[in-house]
């Protein structure tokens, strides 16, 4: 797939000129944006931008991006499988807040990073409180072991935690217990992850393939079946930026024909399990519902489905 020609730029920071032959390396992450960081409580905020992106269109979009940005340092060849346990209300209070648009949001998960397979109760795992407060997304969360995450989100009980991270575990702990949370929807998928460097600095980009989910059987490490709820033709652009998207990004998505998206992983997997109705943002899984070519859960993103590749490319553009 060839891009659009590159509009002409606009500026000394417009990123107009030729890209950065690609390094092949990796970033050490110290720019604002690590997976894992060492302190007791991970925090920071971020505006978030979402695109489509057709497969056809993924080869010169993630030559471009690996032009100009690093690899993730946690990442490998491949990328590597997110998996997340989503929690709410009987009700799906988290669920409508985000259909509403409301101003301010959040919802509270559990999440592993690598191969869901390897699970047990010593394994690493995130839990997570990400909100939304008027256009910024904020997250929060704290590292421990599954275990431990189990007994604190299912169990409702304290669990030992480092020192700093009281308060957020008062206040997960508060939440499950006063909203009566409970799992509702499971993720997965797997991440292709790039960081920015030099004046991208505090940039991520990540590109997530083969998005599944099930409404059942929530412990991370079962092998229960999971479906996907994308098309395989169909992989997510995130853009994460602490200050600004750079002219340069934009200007991709723009030559790509690409269109934001009020896309949510967690609200697409409960609208297609048929827990709400589908709403306007929902993208239509007609194609998700087709048998995969091979082993369901691969965690290689080789294995789009290229043959799906005329699945509906553009969703409603984005209304906020």
């Amino acid at each position: 797939m060839r891009l659009l020609p590159r509009s002409a730029p606009t500026g000394p920071d417009s990123g107009g000129g030729p890209a950065q032959q690609a390094s092949g390396r990796t970033s050490d992450d110290h720019g604002g944006h690590a997976l894992r960081a060492p302190s007791a409580l991970h925090a920071f905020n971020r505006y978030e931008i979402k695109y489509l992106v057709p497969t056809e269109r993924l080869a010169a979009i993630r030559a471009e991006l690996r032009a100009r940005l690093d690899l993730d340092s946690h990442a490998t060849e491949g990328g590597y499988g997110v998996w997340s346990v989503y929690y709410d209300t009987r009700l799906l209070r988290f669920y409508w807040e985000k259909i509403e648009g409301l101003r301010f949001r959040r919802k509270i998960r559990v999440r592993h990073y690598g191969d869901r397979f390897d699970i047990d109760d010593d394994t690493t795992v995130y839990v997570e409180i990400k909100q939304r407060v008027n256009r910024v997304t904020q997250k929060r969360r704290v590292a421990m072991p599954y275990g431990d995450a189990r007994l604190l989100c299912d169990g409702r009980q304290m669990v030992r935690h480092k020192p700093g991270q009281t308060g957020f575990i008062q206040e997960v702990l508060g939440l499950v217990q006063g909203l009566d949370l409970r799992p509702v929807a499971m993720t997965g998928y797997q991440r292709e992850a790039y960081v920015g460097r030099d004046a991208d600095l505090g940039l991520r980009v990540t590109l997530d393939h083969r998005v599944r989910g099930r409404d059942r059987e929530f412990d991370l490490g079962s092998a229960a079946e999971n479906r996907l709820i994308i098309p395989a033709s169909l992989s997510v652009l995130e853009v994460k930026a602490n200050d600004r998207v750079p002219y340069w990004l934009t200007d991709l998505a723009a030559r790509a024909e690409l269109s934001v998206v009020r896309v949510s992983k967690y609200c697409q997997s409960v609208e297609a399990f048929g827990r709400a109705p589908r709403s306007l943002f929902h993208i239509p899984d007609h194609d998700a519902e087709a048998p995969a070519p091979a082993a369901e859960d691969t965690d290689d993103p080789t294995h789009l489905d290229v043959a799906a590749a005329a699945a509906p490319a553009l969703i409603m553009k984005a209304t906020r």
